[in-house]
């Protein structure tokens, strides 16, 4: 569960099948941020404050990991299940002229949300995230192999308590430059060393990624006419430049590409400030 207060509010919102915790701050035209797989709102914590005094952020705790409450239909879950949790979450809040922001699997799942619920969204800024038949991409496919049991879980809960190992490419090195401080880290691994329903939902999940869906998502991508914008990385393990190059290139003219200097995959963790103004520039440009 996300624990930082400049996100806002901590709520909950009662959907089919789970109950999604959110927080929620500021006021004006509606920011949505999703994180991806073992970590949760708190990706967000330097972003959402800079950005709170000219918009409403709200930021869910999707079931990816590092969430508390665990799902009630666990044998659904899947990235297209949260992918309709997402689109349910807008409903459920009456949330109007959203911009969803996403990163990592957040970035994937946006992607099938638009497939499936296209209306959800009136624009989109994807940062590094999965895309294509890179889901996962193949710097992190054995988690994907080895995630499919509860026990991998709690084995990686009990090995990232170690802070040496949580900076290596075995935990977040590959994704951020800098280091987790350790309240943020236990937030986003704390849940599935301490919750067996926790690391049944993470398998679960886990289980269910299948690159033919964002294949598939690919192919349509181009029928979102809305503004798109994708703020990529320079330098990037898991999530190389030509992955933005190639979301642009689907998403057609609606799309602009952006690359963020001095950041890894975790662009809202390293490159914050930079992060939110273009968020902010690109909202102002396309709205009305």
């Amino acid at each position: 569960m996300s624990i930082s207060e400049g996100l806002g509010v901590m709520r909950e919102v009662r959907l089919s099948g789970a109950t999604l915790r959110y927080r929620e701050t500021g006021q004006g035209a509606t920011l949505l941020f999703l994180h991806g797989l073992l970590v949760n709102g708190d990706l967000w914590r330097k972003v959402v404050p800079v950005l709170a005094g000219r918009y409403r952020c709200i930021t869910p705790d999707l079931p990816l990991g590092s969430h508390d409450i665990p799902v009630e239909q666990r044998a659904t879950l899947s990235p297209r299940a949260v992918a309709g949790m997402v689109a349910e979450l807008v409903a459920a809040l009456d949330l109007h002229d959203v911009t969803v922001v996403a990163n990592d699997t957040g970035g994937a799942i946006a992607q099938l949300m638009l497939t499936e619920h296209p209306d959800v969204a009136a624009r989109l800024v994807l940062t590094p995230c999965d895309c294509f038949e890179h889901f996962l991409p193949p710097a992190f496919k054995p988690l994907q192999w080895f995630g499919r049991s509860p026990g991998f879980w709690w084995l990686a809960g009990q090995i990232m308590r170690v802070r040496l190992l949580q900076r290596s490419p075995l935990g977040f090195g590959l994704l951020m430059r800098d280091h987790l401080p350790r309240d943020i880290a236990d937030s986003y691994l704390a849940p599935v060393r301490r919750s067996a329903a926790i690391r049944r939902d993470t398998a679960a999940f886990v289980r269910r990624i299948d690159s033919r869906d964002t294949v598939a998502a690919g192919a349509q991508l181009h029928r979102f006419q809305r503004p798109v914008l994708i703020a990529w990385s320079e330098a990037n393990g898991g999530f190389p430049r030509s992955y933005g190059q190639r979301l642009a290139d689907a998403f057609g003219p609606s799309a602009s590409l952006t690359i963020v200097e001095g950041s890894r995959t975790f662009v809202p963790e390293d490159q914050p400030e930079a992060l939110a103004r273009l968020i902010d520039g690109f909202v102002a440009a396309t709205a009305g």
